[in-house]
């Protein structure tokens, strides 16, 4: 799947992106200020989470629930210095679970990613719009 989108199209977009039934741990690429964390946010709540989301670049980790039960755990690992640090918060357990896993900064646990999984590639578009390519 491939989009180009505008931030004010973000929410068709999360819709698209559900729609493509990618795997439930999907990697969000893209440089910083790219949109990565207001994607995930536009996908909870197409997803029904009806709590604030926010960035958890301090927690690690934050989990949010929807209103069918469902549990969206999302990540950024932007401040890691090592896998084991993941490790140690049982950065395992929460990607085995079968919930939906939104994670930033994948590249500083590259050995801990699960064999199964879908990567959403952003990238700034001349015109200002964001290129979305997930695979």
């Amino acid at each position: 799947m491939e989009v180009a989108f505008s931030l004010d199209e973000i929410h068709e977009v999360a819709q698209k992106i559900i729609a493509f039934q990618p795997q439930k741990v999907i990697l969000f690429e893209g440089e910083m200020g790219m949109g990565k964390t207001t994607l995930i946010n536009a996908l909870c709540k197409y997803m029904g989470v009806n709590d604030a989301t926010s960035s958890p670049t301090f927690s690690i980790v934050n989990e949010y629930q929807t209103i069918d039960n469902q549990i969206v755990y999302h990540f950024d690992f932007y401040r890691l210095k090592t896998e084991t640090e993941a490790l140690d918060f049982g950065v395992e357990d929460y990607l085995y679970s079968g919930n939906w896993c939104f994670i930033e900064w994948s590249e500083k646990i590259p050995n801990l990613i699960p064999n199964t999984h879908s990567i959403i590639k952003l990238t700034l578009l001349p015109d200002g719009k964001r290129s979305l390519m997930m695979v």
